[in-house]
């Protein structure tokens, strides 16, 4: 188990749920629309927001979306150890800083003064895009094992100056590296880790890859902290991480739905149906991720073969047959309905449960 840090109110590693963070793609110095996106990154889940910082008008406009935020914030520094100083001042909960681009040992160690002094915790850690000259010409490129290393040099960094506080990332756009690098610190390390998938794409190319990505680190037990990097409206990237916790089953609420691929055997429209449902049980799902309501599942089957199984197994069921469907509710038999009636009966089950 990881060693747990608090980002304001959030705890990160130790055995906390894994948090959802995202970040702003607007420019901080509008503060009316940086905090309108903010509001809207938190009302979709987000429980930690990253802001870019790379100008001292931006580390002001930083302190002003602070005091009225709903969600701890993170300040992104690169380049110039100063706007850490000044972020910190303005109240961030977390700063992200590498501690190989903001000059040398001095001005780390006025940033971690800074923190410490605070109670705030640092990010650190590298992108395959950022990597050392040395550690590239080490390994003859970028590599897992010069990902790892570059990464535990800044956590080490950080030790030696006496701040323990630390949160590890390492991301590369490609799969299969970001993976092996996970696996690679995870061992090295009892510091928390931020993970994600660096530059993933767009929303349809980024899920799909993130998805493989994260979900893989996720069920090998790393990651306590995460972010799902989509190009556009990064409310997307929220809700996306949402349903795969809650996929994944590390996180509780919400509707876990269930469709069949059908056959030759299916004699109702079942795409159309199950296409239906889904949506129709997005608000229910919503209110009772607010609530703090246990997840259920709903199975939509579309022939006999597997589909009273997995409608029985349900916390609500149809089982369709030619025209018609048996409706399960806690795998009893509630009743038959035609084809016609399936979505608006199953809604009205969902809504008793």
């Amino acid at each position: 188990m990881t060693r747990q840090v608090f980002c304001g109110g959030v705890p990160i590693g130790g055995g906390a749920p894994v948090s959802i963070q995202s970040m702003l793609n607007v420019d901080v110095r509008d503060t009316t629309q940086a905090s309108a996106q903010l509001l809207s990154l938190a009302k979709a889940g987000a429980e930690i927001v990253r802001v870019a910082v790379p100008d001292t008008e931006s580390a002001e406009a930083f302190g002003k979306i602070r005091r009225n935020s709903p969600v701890p914030l993170v300040a992104d520094i690169h380049f110039d150890y100063r706007l850490a100083l000044l972020a910190i001042e303005n109240g961030a909960d977390k700063v992200r800083i590498n501690p190989g681009n903001i000059g040398g040992p001095e001005r780390v160690r006025a940033v971690v003064k800074a923190a410490k002094k605070r109670g705030i915790p640092i990010r650190v850690g590298v992108n395959s895009g950022s990597l050392e000259k040395e550690l590239l010409q080490k390994y003859g490129g970028v590599t897992a094992e010069g990902l790892c290393e570059s990464a535990l040099r800044s956590a080490n960094l950080l030790e030696d100056m006496d701040f323990d506080d630390i949160v590890i990332s390492l991301k590369s756009s490609d799969i299969r590296m970001n993976h092996a690098a996970h696996l690679l610190i995870a061992e090295k390390t009892e510091h928390p880790l931020h993970i994600g998938l660096t530059e993933a794409g767009t929303p349809k190319t980024g899920m799909r890859k993130s998805a493989i990505a994260l979900g893989a680190l996720l069920l090998c037990g790393i990651g306590d902290t995460m972010r799902v990097s989509l190009t556009g409206d990064p409310v997307s990237e929220v809700i996306f991480a949402k349903q795969l916790l809650m996929d994944i089953g590390l996180r509780k609420g919400g509707i876990r739905f269930v469709s069949c691929p059908t056959c030759g055997r299916t004699k109702v429209n079942l795409p159309e149906i199950a296409g239906r449902v889904e949506e129709a049980l997005r608000p229910l799902a919503a209110v009772r991720e607010k609530e703090g309501k246990p997840s259920i599942t709903v199975a939509v089957m579309g022939c006999a073969v597997n589909g009273p199984g997995e409608a029985r197994e349900a916390d609500l069921g149809a089982a369709c047959g030619e025209g018609k469907a048996v409706l399960f509710m806690n795998g009893k038999i509630i009743r038959t309905v035609s084809e016609s009636e399936i979505v608006s009966e199953l809604l009205k089950l969902a809504e008793k449960l």
